[in-house]
Order: structure tokens, then sequence, then C-alpha cells
């Protein structure tokens, strides 16, 4: 007889997914959503003298917790079969709770958590911007000795930021991010590497034109340039300690780093908090006067 595997949990997806990868791997599956179907299951198995050899559950079930349903099958099955827990928790005392219960192994999903994932689609939404700037390298550096083309792409933000307005449903919040919408956002940020274009002002209007609020596209964009600011400080750093004179300069770098990054953390805060009210049309028609402005300077 085939080693039988009962796995509890709520999401259709990932019983699915388990159940057709062990069912390949010659075991018999019986998958249930919730502790009532568990009980119906587990009597029926008794009945017809087909127990549970391993039980698979996912500790976030919502209508019951995972630890209450660990101790009603400690009622009802006699002797307990192993038991595999699935979880987003990585609390030590939920480990040592479930240890306590007679947990075989206490498994933490990947990418379960809501930071977890924001994280991976953070990189991944880097990756347009990076690819476009090695394989295009020569046009975007060209564009940067034409004054003329700054004062257009500064325009071209404008544009951006009214459409974003028009046309974005601003529906979404933060924690409703895909690994598409991350992809969509970071082809926004390929535009940001011509001159004049506002880094923040395109990746904002990506997010608002695939539904997101505001406040949800302001977040992302500015957590979008940590990897790339991360990656660029390594590589200052590295400049830094190398050079002769640290020792001497040091708390004027200590002084300029400090400076910098208050005055950017109260920068963003104060703006992340007027877009939670306000629109964008003061900053579009803040880049679209100075772009014109350049225009006609540079037409003189």
């Amino acid at each position: 007889m085939k080693y039988h595997i009962l796995i509890i949990d709520d999401n259709e997806k990932t019983l699915e997914v388990l159940k057709l990868s062990l069912e390949r791997a010659g075991f018999r599956v019986t998958t249930a959503e919730s502790w009532e179907t568990v009980e119906d299951k587990i009597k029926i198995g008794y009945r017809v003298k087909d127990p549970f050899d391993l039980i698979v559950l996912d500790l976030m079930i919502p209508e019951r917790s995972g630890f209450e349903i660990l101790r009603s099958l400690h009622v009802v099955l006699v002797p307990m079969p192993p038991v595999i827990v699935l979880s987003a928790i990585t609390d030590i005392k939920k480990k040592v709770e479930a240890r306590d219960l007679g947990v075989a192994k206490y498994l933490t999903k990947p990418l379960s958590d809501f930071y977890s994932r924001l994280g991976w689609f953070l990189i991944l939404a880097t990756i347009p911007a990076g690819l476009a700037a090695i394989f295009f390298k020569e046009i975007f550096e060209n564009s940067f000795s034409n004054p003329k083309a700054a004062a257009i792409f500064l325009l071209f933000t404008s544009i951006f930021l009214l459409i974003a307005e028009f046309f974005g449903s601003r529906v979404k919040s933060l924690d409703a991010v895909s690994w598409l919408d991350s992809l969509w956002i970071g082809f926004f940020q390929v535009f940001a590497l011509f001159p004049g274009i506002s880094r923040s002002g395109s990746t904002i209007s990506g997010g608002m034109l695939r539904g997101f609020n505001r406040e949800a596209s302001a977040k992302f964009s500015f957590l979008m340039s940590v990897p790339v600011m991360s990656a660029a400080g390594v590589l200052a750093i590295s400049d830094l300690l190398a050079a002769p004179v640290l020792l001497a300069k040091l708390p004027i770098y200590l002084a300029g780093f400090i400076t910098a990054a208050l005055v950017g953390y109260l920068a963003i805060r104060w703006f992340i908090s007027y877009l939670s009210k306000k629109s964008l049309y003061l900053f579009a028609g803040y880049c679209g006067s100075l772009g014109l402005i350049f225009l006609i300077l540079l037409s003189l």
C-alpha cells in the first residue's frame, strides 16, 4: 500500500501543487481546506482502515489556528502520525510550541510574508534599468551632451505625472504589489537614465498607472533606490578607504553623511505624507514650467 499523506492548507493553489508533486513521486494524497473537512476525512480513513502515515499542516488556517488543529489531531488520531508544519512564522517560541506538540519538522514557507516578497520585488524592479544601462550606454551618455535634451525630458516628466493623475485608478496599496507590477515600474525607471527625467517622478507614475495609490507608488519608488544606492555606496566606500587623507577628512565625511541621511529621511517622509493627501499636479507644473524656461533660454 502506498504511503498516505494528509495535507491541511486553506490555499487551493498550494494544495494543488503539493498534491500533484507528491502523487508524481508515488504517494497517495488526501487534502483538506479546514478542520471540518479534516474531521470528515479522518473518520473515513478509520472506517476503511486507511490511516494517514504523515500530516502536512499549514499553521495559518484562518478559521482555526494551526496549533488548535494540532491539539485536536492529538485527540482524534491515536497513534499520532508524524507532522510536518508549513508556516510563515519564524518566531522561535512558535517553533518550540510546535515541537512540544510532536511536530517532526517545522518548515518556513519561502516568500510567504510581505517583506520577504517586497525585497525580491525591489531587486526585480532594478533589472530593466540595469540592463538598459549596459546595452544602451552610448545612447544615454550622448543625451547628456545636449542641454536641450534635458529641457525636453523635463517636459516628459511633467507629461508622465499628468497621465498618471488622469488615468491611474489609485486603488491598490503596497501590500498588493506583484512581480509584474515590479517589472512594470522598473521599466519606467529606464526613462530616468535620460537627463531631465525624474527617477521618482517616472516610477511613481508607473506605479499609479498600475493602479497603486500615490502613497504606495512613492514608497515603492523610494525603496527601489535602495539596491542601487547600496551598491554605489559599497563602491564609494572602497574608493574612500583607498584615499590617503581618509583619517584627516573623516569628521567632514561623517558630518556630510549624517546631514544627508537626516535631510533625505525628512524630505521623503514629508513627500509621502504630501502625496497621501494631494495630487502630483503641482510637481507636473513645476517640471513643465522649468522645461519650457530652459528651452526658451537655450533657443535665444
